[in-house]
This record gives C-alpha cells, sequence and structure tokens, in this order.
C-alpha cells in the first residue's frame, strides 16, 4: 500500500542549534516547537490528534502520555520512534501511515536535545596517582558491542565512519579534499541561513585539512559539532491541506531498512540500507534519483554523504569522490546539498539534528528557505541515518500531490 499523497507536511518549527541550552527542559524545548509548529500552519492545539516523540533520558515509561499531558494534547494516535539519526525521518511516515489507517487526522512530530555545561566538581586534595579511565563493563552488557566491538577498541562513532573512510579511500582512491568540499560546500549553504551555528564562518578546503586529525582519516572539520535544539513538524491529511496557512510539501515515498545495531555485524561496508530506504522511497513516488531537485543527505561525517550519494543512486559506485569534486553542491549550484549548511555547519542537535533534513526538504518545497531558496524546486529527497550506518529511512517530497 503506498503513502503516495495521503498526507503533508503543513507546519515547520525549529529552535536554531546552539552549544548549550541552560537550565531549560527537554519538555520546555519540545512544547515551544510543538506550539511554534501548529501555529506555523494556522491550526489550533485542539486539532492535534496524533503525536509521534522519541525516547527521553529521565522518563523511563509514559513519554508521549508525559509530553502530551504537558503541552495540553489527548491524542487518538501516539508513538516512540527510536532509530537515531533516521527518528526525525522515520516520524513522517508513521505520522501519514497514521493518518491512512484512520487512527489520526493531523499529528506532531518532535525532536529535541538539550545540552548543559559541565560544572565543575570539587573533588578534595589531587592524587598522584593516575585517574584509572572509565571502561566498559561487558558483564553489565550483554549486547553483540559488547562482546565484538567494545573489547577491540571500537567505541564510539568516530572509529567506525573512519573505518569507512579508509575502506572506501582504499576501494576507490577518494582524496582528502574531495572529502573536504563536502564540509566547504555545505558551510556556504551555511552562510546564507542565519539559524546555522556556523552562519557567520567562513571554510576552506585547506582550513579543512589543517583541522586536527581525530580518527584517520578524518579531520575534526569533517565531523560535526554537539550542539542542542529542537524542531517539529506537522502532518495532516489530504482533506485538511486546504485549511493550512502554507503550502504542502506532500510526502509521496517513504522507503527505510535496519541492517545491524553491532558495527561488526554489519553486513557490508559497501552495500548498506540506504540504498534500500532510497529505492523503496523513490519506486513508491514513482520517481528517479535525475527528478530530484534537492538531496538532503545525512551529514554526521563527510564520507557519509558520499557513501549515501552513490548508494540513493544519485551516482555510480566508486564514483563520489569526482562526483562532488565536478559538482556545485550549494544552493545556487547545479546539485543543490543540504542546502540549511547540513548538520556540519547548521549544527547537529541531538535527535533534531536528523530532523533538520526534513524540516530544510520541507521548507524548500514550500519556497520558504529564503536566501537559500533553490528555484523552481519540484521535488526534494531527505535521509536520515542512526548508528553507524545501521538505520535508515529516506522520504521523497513534492510540492505537487
Amino acid at each position: 500500500m503506498s503513502l503516495r499523497g495521503v498526507a503533508a507536511v503543513v507546519g515547520v518549527a525549529e529552535r536554531a542549534p546552539t552549544r548549550y541550552t541552560g537550565d531549560e527542559t527537554i519538555l520546555e524545548l519540545l512544547s515551544g516547537v510543538a506550539v511554534d509548529a501548529v501555529k506555523d500552519a494556522g491550526f489550533s492545539l485542539s486539532q492535534v490528534d496524533g503525536l509521534i516523540v522519541h525516547p527521553i533520558g529521565g522518563l523511563p515509561g509514559f513519554v508521549p502520555a508525559t509530553v502530551a499531558e504537558f503541552i495540553g494534547l489527548q491524542p487518538t494516535f501516539a508513538e516512540v520512534v527510536d532509530l537515531g539519526g533516521a527518528t526525525g525521518a522515520g516520524m513522517v511516515w508513521r505520522a501519514a501511515a497514521a493518518i491512512q489507517a484512520g487512527q489520526c487526522t493531523t499529528c506532531l512530530c518532535l525532536t529535541g536535545t538539550r545540552r548543559r555545561r559541565r560544572r565543575p566538581t570539587n573533588s578534595g586534595p589531587k592524587s598522584d596517582k593516575p585517574r584509572r579511565p572509565q571502561s566498559i563493563r561487558p558483564s553489565h552488557d550483554r549486547s553483540p558491542q559488547a562482546e565484538f566491538d567494545y573489547p577491540y577498541g571500537m567505541i564510539g562513532a568516530n572509529v567506525g565512519y573512519a573505518m569507512l573512510a579508509a575502506r572506501y579511500t582504499h576501494e576507490y582512491g577518494l582524496t582528502d579534499e574531495q572529502r573536504a568540499k563536502v564540509a566547504v560546500d555545505q558551510r556556504k549553504n551555511a552562510n546564507a541561513n542565519p539559524a546555522a551555528i556556523f552562519h557567520d564562518q567562513a571554510l576552506t578546503i585547506e582550513d579543512v585539512l589543517a583541522s586536527e586529525m581525530i580518527c584517520e582519516p578524518l579531520h575534526m572539520l569533517e565531523i560535526v559539532m554537539p550542539a542542542a535544539g529542537a524542531a517539529a513538524l506537522l502532518v495532516t491529511s489530504a482533506d485538511r491541506v486546504a485549511d493550512a496557512n502554507q503550502p504542502p510539501a506532500w510526502l509521496l515515498g517513504a522507503g527505510e531498512s535496519v541492517t545491524h545495531s553491532s558495527f561488526a555485524q554489519s553486513p557490508a561496508l559497501d552495500s548498506t540500507g540506504v540504498g534500500i530506504a532510497a529505492r523503496h522511497a523513490m519506486a513508491q513516488a514513482g520517481v528517479s534519483p535525475t527528478d530530484i531537485g534537492l538531496a538532503s543527505l545525512y551529514d554526521c561525517y563527510t564520507i557519509m554523504v558520499l557513501l549515501s550519494l552513490e548508494e540513493a543512486g544519485f551516482c555510480q559506485r566508486g564514483e563520489a569522490g569526482a562526483f562532488v569534486e565536478s559538482h556545485d553542491l550549494t544552493f545556487a549550484g547545479d546539485f543543490p546539498l543540504n542546502t540549511h549548511g547540513g548538520q556540519l555547519s547548521f549544527g547537529q542537535a541531538g535527535m533534531a539534528g536528523g530532523m533538520s533534513h526534513v524540516t530544510e526538504a520541507v521548507r524548500q518545497i514550500q519556497g520558504r528557505a529564503g536566501d537559500r531558496q533553490v528555484p523552481n524546486l519540484e521535488l526534494a529527497y531527505a535521509h536520515g541515518n542512526g548508528g553507524i550506518i545501521a538505520e535508515q529511512t529516506g522520504l521523497v517530497f513534492g510540492a505537487d500531490r
């Protein structure tokens, strides 16, 4: 069963990424963007009967109920989505599916992450003894990661994505300059986006290559900087679109794939669920990669963009480096990519970081992207990626149903 034209996004709200959120709670962050998204669409809270959220630290259960109560909703459909960076994109098609199933008519999709400064602690007199590093305790963790990843130093995302970059470079001769160009072009997009965390900072390929090597071959400026923020979308049924203040961004197709959790259990390093999700989404929408006017691809690391370009079908295997080198990836270029700046330059605000690829695709389809607007845009592809190439969601949005 297809989701094409069942529902559209009509409301968008975003809390601009920032390094820290102070004492503001996550419920306050989420409720703020929730109210703003509903207002953006010209709807009222009483018209919202669906709610999708993600797991929230400090709330071991009853997450949708807690959020709904705080905002003042009584939804007839409530859901929790837990797909890491693919969560925001995964929320949208689930909202459309719930609408198609008659469980709700207008659904809020909420993402947000707060980040507080660490307060220094008075630990008393300093000891001459070296501090023992905190360790993972496999005896308390029976997951595949504890058995196959942690004992061999596979801790954190930097290592996994560096391995992907090293393997791809070995196979296809990718250069550091080609990876760096992704970050540079996206920074140019961020320079046209007042909400971007790096809005006022220029970037060159030389800057990227001169930045600290974090995990070979990835430099610091090829890796997202942790931030905080929130984002919300309001998805409504086709028969309610006419009531909205904003033009609709129609959901035309969606695809999803979960291939593993532990990186050691990944089926392959050169063929991931990115392609599965993209092919499903585009087939459902009845379009091909050549029809897409904007690619909004998850960019936790520069290598992720290159891999996604290939797997989503925008270029052939092994050609991503040459592709980004020969194309202008800015909003004014011949292949607009991550026109909000991507998470590398807009900011990775936790769960809202992945959602930013969706909010940007929606704004561009609605013609509300300001100075960075892609002219005559009809189709946009938005992608979410969770874990280390583990969870993938692809969405196709269109200006017409």
